[in-house]
C-alpha cells in the first residue's frame, strides 16, 4: 500500500475525532452547559481547527470539514428561520380593521379567521371578508394564534380641503338678468289626458307612440306659441311607480298645470301631485280636460279640490281652472294665455352669463352617443366644449341636441336640452354646474366620492356595532342556557351548533337560502329604474321569499348580466330595452330566463308570478267523508289487542286510499291510514253514506264513543304572494 495514503488516512481519522471533539463543544455552547476552553493537547489537530489562518495550509482539514460546514448550514439556516418566525409573530393591528386586513397582517387566510371567531360572541353568519372587527376581537384572534401584537402608529391625517363646486352666489345685478321662458309641469293622474294636451299644444304624436297609453319617462319640450312667447314644458308620468319623476319635476319647475278629468275628478295621482306642488311653492293651474264627454261635471271636480286647498278663482281663491278638450283642442289658446299672463306675473328672469347651472331631468344610455342627460338650463348659457360635473361624473360637452334630435350650438336659462359627452351617466335629479378645467372636475369628483365613502364608512360602523350588540345580547343569553354544562361539555355544543359554518366561506352561504328571488333590473333611462327600484323597496314579504337586488343599471342587457345572473341564479328584467339575439340564444344555453317589457305595471305582475313560483304549495285539506264512533271494542291478532271502533257514515263515503283523522271534542288526536275497514265481517274499500262499518288504524288508539272520523284529501296548492307594491 501506498505510504502516503495510509499517512493521510490516519490524519483523516485524527481530522474526525478533532471535530466531534469540537460539535460537542458547540452543543455545550448551545444547551447553556458551562463553557470550557478546548486544550490543544486535547488533540494534535484541535490547535489547528481553532486557528482558522492555518486552514489553507492543511487541504485535509477543508476536505474533511465540508461534511461539519454542511451541518453548520443547517442549524444557522434554523436559527434564522426562528428570527423570521418571532418577527411574522408580531402583528400590527389597528382600529377597525376588516377580517380580510387581519389575515393579510397575519399572514393567514379568511378561513383561519372565522375558524378563531368560533366560539366567541360574534354572529359568523354575519361577517363578510370586508366586515370590521372590534379591536377586543382582534387582539383575542392573534393570541389564539400564538402572535403577538402591537399597535400601529397612528398617521395623523390632515383634514382634507373641501373642493366640492357650488353654485355662484345671487348679486343684485338687474342689468345681468334677461326675461326666460317659464317652466310648465304637466301633473294630473294616469290617463287624465296630459301627454294629448301636450301634443296638441306641440301639434305632435307623442301619445299614440307610448307603451300602453301611458307615459313612463319625463319628457322635456320647448313649445313656441302662436303669439311668439316660449313655454317649457315638462311631462310627467302619472303612474302611482313614478311618484319621484313627478316629484322631481316640480323641483325645476315655476308652474304646475294640474289636469283632472272631468268625468273622473280628483283621483290619487291627483291628490299627489297637489302635494308636490305645495311642496315645492310652485302655483298651479287647474286644467279641466275631457269636458267634451257627455258625463263631464267640470262643477264637481272643482269642489273636490277644494278640500285638499286647491281654491279656483270663482270660489274667491288665486287657481286659475280652464276647462279644455286636449283631444278635440277646445280652449287650448286660452290655457296658454294663462300660462303667459302668470308668468309675466312671476317676472321669471335668470343671468345668461357666467357659469352654467342646470339640473338633470333625465339620463340614459345610447349605443351609438353613449351617456345622454336631458337638462333644463337655470344660469349662464351652455355652448360645446364647456365642461360640466354632476354627481360623481363629469363632461365635456361635444354636442347638444332639442328635444326633436336638432343639433344646437347654445342653450340659454329656461331651455331644455340634451347633452352629449358624458363619461358616465349621472343620476336624475342631480345638479350640473360648469367648472373651469377638466383637472378642476376632476377635484370635485374625487371630493365627492371621498365625502360618500366616509359617510358609507360611517353607516357601515353604527349598522355593525347595532348587529354586535343584537347577537352579544343573544349570547349572554345562550351562555347562560350552558351555564351548568362544564366547559368541555359547553365546548362540544357550540362546536356541534357552529360546525357547518366552520367550513363554509361567506360567498357560499348566498346559496344556502333557496327561498330567494335575485333579481337584475335594467331600464332605457335612470327615471325608469328608479321607479322600479322605488316598488320594489316596498316589497315586505322576506318571510314567504327573499328577494335580493344583484344589480341595476341602463342599456341593453349584456353579457355581464347573463353572468351575474348564472352567479345567484337570478333573473333578468328589462324595461323598455332589447336583448340581440346573440344574447338570447346564450341565456337559454344556460337556463337564464329574460323578461322584457315596455308596461312598468306589467313588469310587476310578471315579477309577482315569479315570486310566486319560488313559493313552497300549501296543502289543502279536502273532506271526502264523516263519521262518527257508536261503539267500541277490540279483537286479538296474535298476542296482540287492537282497537276497534264501530262508525256510522253520516257524510259522504270513507276510502281505504284516502287519509283519515281522528276528532275528539274538536281537538284532532291523529293522522294517518286505516290498518283495517269492514262492513260486518267482509274487508270493504269503500263505506258509502248510511252505512256502519268496524275500522283500527295505523297506530294502537283508544276510541271514545262521540269521537268523528274524518275521511280527507290532501291536495297541493300554488301560494300567492301577500306583497301590494300599491297598483
Amino acid at each position: 500500500m501506498n505510504r502516503g495514503l495510509v499517512l493521510r488516512l490516519e490524519s483523516l481519522v485524527q481530522l474526525r475525532g478533532a471535530c466531534r471533539q469540537l460539535r460537542a463543544l458547540s452543543y455545550r455552547k448551545v444547551w447553556g452547559a458551562q463553557w470550557k476552553p478546548v486544550q490543544a493537547s486535547a488533540h494534535p489537530l484541535c490547535s489547528v481547527l481553532l486557528r482558522p489562518q492555518l486552514w489553507q495550509k492543511h487541504r485535509l482539514v477543508g476536505v474533511a470539514l465540508a461534511q461539519c460546514r454542511h451541518l453548520a448550514t443547517k442549524e444557522e439556516t434554523k436559527k434564522k428561520k426562528k428570527k423570521i418566525s418571532l418577527t411574522r409573530g408580531e402583528v400590527e393591528i389597528r382600529q377597525k380593521m376588516t377580517i380580510e386586513e387581519l389575515a393579510r397582517a397575519m399572514g393567514k387566510d379568511v378561513d383561519h379567521i372565522y375558524e378563531a371567531l368560533l366560539y366567541t360572541d360574534i354572529n359568523l353568519d354575519s361577517l363578510e371578508p370586508d366586515s370590521v372587527l372590534y379591536e377586543d376581537h382582534i387582539k383575542m384572534i392573534v393570541q389564539k394564534s400564538g402572535m403577538k401584537y402591537k399597535s400601529a402608529k397612528l398617521k395623523e391625517e390632515k383634514e382634507r380641503k373641501n373642493t366640492d363646486a357650488v353654485k355662484r352666489q345671487v348679486g343684485n345685478y338687474p342689468a345681468v338678468l334677461t326675461p326666460r321662458p317659464p317652466v310648465v309641469t304637466i301633473l294630473g293622474h294616469v290617463d287624465h289626458g296630459k301627454t294629448t294636451l301636450l301634443d296638441s299644444l306641440r301639434k305632435t304624436q307623442v301619445a299614440a307612440m307610448e307603451a300602453g297609453g301611458i307615459t313612463q319617462h319625463i319628457g322635456a319640450f320647448l313649445v313656441h306659441m302662436p303669439s311668439g312667447e316660449k313655454i317649457t314644458f315638462l311631462d310627467t308620468p302619472g303612474h302611482a311607480a313614478f311618484s319621484a319623476m313627478r316629484a322631481r319635476g316640480t323641483n325645476v319647475t315655476d308652474i304646475v298645470i294640474l289636469v283632472v278629468a272631468a268625468e273622473d275628478g280628483v283621483m290619487e295621482q291627483t291628490i299627489e301631485s297637489i302635494q308636490h306642488a305645495k311642496n315645492a311653492g310652485v302655483p298651479l293651474i287647474l286644467a279641466i280636460n275631457k269636458c267634451d264627454k257627455p258625463e263631464a261635471d267640470p262643477e264637481r271636480v272643482k269642489k273636490e279640490l277644494l278640500v285638499h286647498d286647491v281654491v279656483c278663482e270663482e270660489f274667491g281663491g288665486d287657481v286659475q281652472a280652464v276647462n279644455i278638450s286636449a283631444l278635440k283642442g277646445e280652449n287650448l289658446m286660452v290655457l296658454a294665455e294663462a300660462t303667459v299672463a302668470l308668468a309675466e306675473i312671476l317676472e321669471l328672469k335668470a343671468d345668461a352669463t357666467g357659469l352654467v347651472e342646470g339640473t338633470v331631468i333625465e339620463s340614459r344610455k345610447d349605443r351609438g352617443k353613449g351617456p345622454l342627460t336631458t337638462a333644463i338650463i337655470q344660469r349662464g348659457t351652455l355652448r360645446k366644449g364647456c365642461i360640466l360635473v354632476a354627481g360623481k361624473t363629469w363632461a365635456k360637452v361635444r354636442f347638444m341636441f332639442d328635444e326633436n334630435g336638432k343639433a344646437v350650438d347654445a342653450a340659454p336659462p329656461g331651455f331644455p336640452v340634451e347633452i352629449m359627452g358624458w363619461k358616465d351617466v349621472p343620476s336624475a335629479g342631480d345638479e350640473i354646474l360648469e367648472v373651469e378645467s377638466e383637472q378642476r372636475a376632476h377635484e370635485v369628483i374625487d371630493w365627492r366620492t371621498y365625502v360618500e365613502q366616509q359617510e358609507k364608512l360611517k353607516k357601515d360602523v353604527e349598522a355593525i356595532e347595532a348587529k354586535q350588540k343584537e347577537h352579544r345580547m343573544e349570547y349572554k343569553q345562550q351562555q347562560q342556557k350552558l351555564a351548568h354544562l362544564t366547559w368541555r361539555q359547553r365546548k362540544a355544543v357550540l362546536y356541534k351548533a357552529n360546525k357547518h359554518l366552520l367550513f363554509q366561506r361567506p360567498k357560499d352561504r348566498r346559496e344556502v337560502a333557496e327561498d330567494t328571488l335575485s333579481v337584475i333590473v335594467k331600464g332605457d333611462v335612470d327615471g325608469s329604474v328608479e321607479a322600479i327600484l322605488n316598488i320594489l323597496d316596498s316589497y315586505d314579504c322576506e318571510d314567504e321569499c327573499k328577494l335580493d337586488i344583484v344589480h341595476f343599471g341602463m342599456g341593453d342587457i349584456s353579457e355581464n348580466d347573463l353572468s351575474l345572473a348564472e352567479a345567484f341564479n337570478g333573473v333578468i328584467y328589462g324595461f323598455s330595452v332589447k336583448a340581440n339575439d346573440s344574447i338570447k340564444k346564450l341565456a337559454d344555453k344556460k337556463g337564464i330566463k329574460i323578461k322584457l317589457h315596455n308596461i312598468i305595471y306589467k313588469l310587476i305582475d310578471d315579477l309577482k308570478e315569479e315570486l310566486n313560483s319560488r313559493l313552497p304549495p300549501a296543502v289543502v285539506e279536502t273532506t271526502v267523508g264523516e263519521a262518527s264512533v257508536l261503539d267500541t271494542f277490540s279483537v286479538t291478532v296474535g298476542k296482540n289487542k287492537i282497537p276497534v271502533a264501530g262508525c256510522r257514515v253520516h257524510k259522504g263515503l270513507l276510502d281505504r286510499k284516502m287519509k283519515f283523522k281522528l276528532i275528539r271534542r274538536g281537538n284532532v288526536i291523529w293522522k294517518g291510514s286505516l290498518s283495517s275497514l269492514k262492513h260486518h265481517k267482509d274487508d270493504a274499500q269503500v263505506i258509502k253514506m248510511g252505512m256502519d262499518c268496524g275500522l283500527s288504524l295505523d297506530r294502537n288508539l283508544e276510541f271514545n264513543i262521540g269521537d268523528d272520523i274524518i275521511c280527507y284529501e290532501e291536495t297541493e296548492v300554488q301560494q300567492t304572494t301577500s306583497w301590494d307594491p300599491g297598483f
